[in-house]
């Protein structure tokens, strides 16, 4: 199936009428968006764009040959306009297949919000899912769900091509992955592109985080040919200062995932409300598929197989606490006597598990190279000891991402 994608943007386009967002302002060029809509094969059209025949145009097609129109989503921007020669646009009910002249077959799909999403299979058995602005399957498997009926002995058939609101749903993908409706060699393309993140380096760093990628309006894609799909680092450290946003980056990371293990570093602190409702405010923001360890044995859990769920640590600066806690590390003497050594160990234990790990790991440390200097020894020590960490445990990483104001710098990778 030959697709070219007339539009990527949300139902009110990008930039949006009026609006006045830094997003909005620099979205211009291969930036600019109109409202998603697919052209399939020069014969089958879903979705509308203000100006439809203007788009096909620019991106060198023509609507002369299409034989259906089908709409995904109730439609909340421009007012349509249906070219004279167009078929009207239509539906097709949840679970209903409709099978075009020339070869396609399309079935329309369970979501859950209001709309449809869409199972289109060419002639030669490429597959491709369409789904609609925020829109997530209802179901895998399930009559009129994704794979229904298409599904492989061992499990449902992957798709060569699937298009969603990655960035607003990134649990989309992550069902789509635990229903085996994508794999590694699915083509994952972000669609429904709002003014949510800004346009340019920072869209495509986020997309490639969730394994997916963008194209501009007008770009053409065979659907079954082989695409580079983004690659997905296996260990990642993010760090930042307090309050830059190095956990919700390193959340972010991991949202397309079926299934994380977040490991607490922090434990519980009786009496301490304000750390009980820093605690609170972090489990309210995970999906609800995460689990919770607290814990401060990494080693085991970095010990584990490469098909254990990815582990999210958050954060290095109170495991090194906890364990400078257990050396002695805050009293002279002791550190002397053998707590330095002690935490060496224990760090260099850390730092080789790391290096060993099979399973995919997200952690999240402090900066503190660039803050203010301890007045005292204790507060120097664990400074210097969290530095050395942070270089040792980040030199194990494919990707180090420092966040400044929320922003993330790739470092590495």
């Amino acid at each position: 199936m030959d697709l070219t994608l007339l539009g990527t943007g949300a139902p009110q386009g990008l930039p949006r009428p009026d609006c006045p967002c830094a997003t909005c302002a620099t979205a211009v060029g291969d930036a600019a968006r109109a409202a998603t809509a697919l052209l399939l094969d020069g014969a089958l059209l879903i979705d509308l764009t203000p100006g439809p025949a203007f788009a096909a145009a620019r991106a060198g097609r023509s609507l002369a040959g299409i034989r259906q129109v089908l709409l995904s989503h109730p439609h909340d921007g421009p007012a349509l306009e249906v070219p004279a020669g167009l078929p009207q646009p239509g539906r097709v009910a949840d679970g209903r297949e409709l099978a075009l002249l020339d070869g396609h077959r399309v079935r329309a799909v369970a979501v859950d919000v209001p709309g449809t999403g869409y199972e289109v299979t060419g002639a030669d058995g490429e597959r491709l899912l369409y789904l609609p602005p925020g829109a997530a399957p209802a179901g895998l498997g399930e009559p009129g769900g994704p794979n229904d009926g298409g599904a492989a002995p061992g499990g449902p058939a992957p798709y060569d091509l699937v298009l969603l609101d990655v960035l607003a749903r990134p649990d989309a993908l992550a069902r789509l992955r635990a229903g085996g409706a994508v794999d590694a060699a699915t083509d994952v393309v972000a669609v429904h592109l709002d003014h949510s993140v800004p346009s340019g380096p920072e869209l495509h760093r986020r997309l490639a985080s969730l394994g997916a990628r963008a194209v501009p309006d007008g770009t053409s894609l065979v659907v079954g040919e082989y695409h580079a799909v983004p690659d997905l680092p296996r260990r990642t450290l993010v760090l930042g200062g307090a309050r830059s946003g190095k956990s919700v980056e390193a959340e972010r990371r991991l949202l397309a995932f079926p299934e994380v293990l977040y490991v607490a570093t922090g434990g519980t602190r009786e009496g301490d409300e304000d750390w009980a409702q820093r605690v609170a405010l972090h489990r309210e923001r995970r999906p609800a598929g995460w689990r919770t360890a607290e814990t401060c044995d990494l080693v085991p859990l970095l010990a584990e197989p490469a098909t254990a769920p990815p582990l999210l640590v958050d954060c290095l600066a109170l495991w090194l606490t906890h364990a400078m806690d257990e050396v002695g590390a805050w009293d002279d003497a002791s550190w002397e006597a053998g707590g330095r050594r002690a935490l060496r160990e224990r760090c260099d234990a850390l730092v080789a598990a790391v290096r060993a790990t099979r399973r995919r790991l997200v952690a999240v440390s402090n900066e503190v190279g660039s803050g203010v200097v301890p007045a005292t020894p204790a507060g120097r020590r664990f400074r210097d000891e969290l530095g050395r960490l942070n270089a040792a445990f980040g030199a194990e990483c494919e990707q180090l991402l420092l966040v400044v104001a929320g922003q993330a710098l790739a470092l590495r990778g």
